[in-house]
């Protein structure tokens, strides 16, 4: 297996072929963090490596955005891959004495890490669940910026600026209008699709958990793989007991932590998409 590591940052990718793990020999290059730049890439792949591309295993850090597009390029083509957890990577690069930071030397710690650490292979999560993902970030960016807007309207009150209000109100109208559309859509993509829409029943029917939290706790659960209730509860917060699966407000992750206090008292499985070892 051929190890390539790469330091993902939001124009570039600097790529790190380990020839040799026992002296460290070496190749790298820069590419451009594009569709040209992930076909180049692969292309230096397999003309230095001389192997096919089901042979390289490609080991990144989980950089959001910047790393989704070359993930799924290269898995696409045939290639394997591991998208890491960042603290992992800290964690390792200090257990082999890299203090410094550099492109190069990120790199080279990642190969390092796919060389001797065996980490899991990285899949892309189902393109339902993508969708259902990106309509629920808008949809929080939308109700986000209705905030935003009816914080200004209460200044512009405050001042008794008429003209202002008026300017406000009617953005005000148009972005609930979009939310509304935004909401339908939702609930649309997640009846289309028989497995989202039994979860979102089985959740809605645990006390607690509302349409709104459902929804979140969905896109969460629909994205990983949990061995079990106790797992599940681990990754969502604690106050696990048994297969049950409760959480506090105080202790939710990721979006549902923004949401109301809720209490579901059963496990729900997932799957292990696009999650980072």
């Amino acid at each position: 297996m051929m190890i390539i590591g790469i330091d993902v940052s939001k124009a570039k990718l600097d790529a790190l072929w380990l020839k040799d793990t026992t002296t460290g020999a070496n190749k790298t290059k820069i590419f451009a963090n594009t569709a040209q730049g992930h076909a180049a890439l692969i292309e230096w792949a397999l003309h230095q490596t001389k192997s096919p591309l089901e042979s390289l295993h490609f080991i990144m850090e989980a950089t959001g955005v910047y790393s989704e597009a070359i993930a799924y390029a290269l898995y696409q083509a045939g290639a394997q891959v591991s998208v890491l957890n960042p603290a992992h990577v800290r964690d390792y690069a200090k257990s082999i004495g890299v203090r410094t930071k550099t492109d190069k030397k990120d790199s080279g710690v990642l190969a390092r890490y796919g060389a001797t650490q065996q980490p899991r292979l990285w899949q892309p999560e189902p393109t339902e669940i993508r969708l259902l993902k990106a309509l629920l970030s808008r949809y929080e960016a939308v109700n986000e910026d209705i905030q935003r807007e009816k914080n200004r309207r209460e200044k512009a009150e405050v001042s008794q600026m008429d003209e202002v209000i008026t300017s406000i109100n009617t953005v005000l109208e148009h972005m609930v209008k979009e939310k509304k559309r935004l909401e339908r859509l939702i609930n649309q993509h997640i009846d289309q699709h028989p497995g989202l829409k039994q979860d979102r029943e089985f959740l809605e029917s645990i006390p607690g958990i509302g349409p709104v939290v459902s929804r979140y706790m969905l896109s969460v659960l629909r994205s990983r793989e949990f061995a079990s209730g106790p797992q599940s509860a681990a990754f969502l917060g604690p106050g696990a007991g048994s297969s049950r699966v409760r959480f506090q407000c105080a202790g939710s992750r990721a979006v549902i932590e923004n949401r109301q206090c809720h209490r579901p008292r059963q496990a729900v499985h997932g799957r292990h998409r696009g999650d980072t070892a």
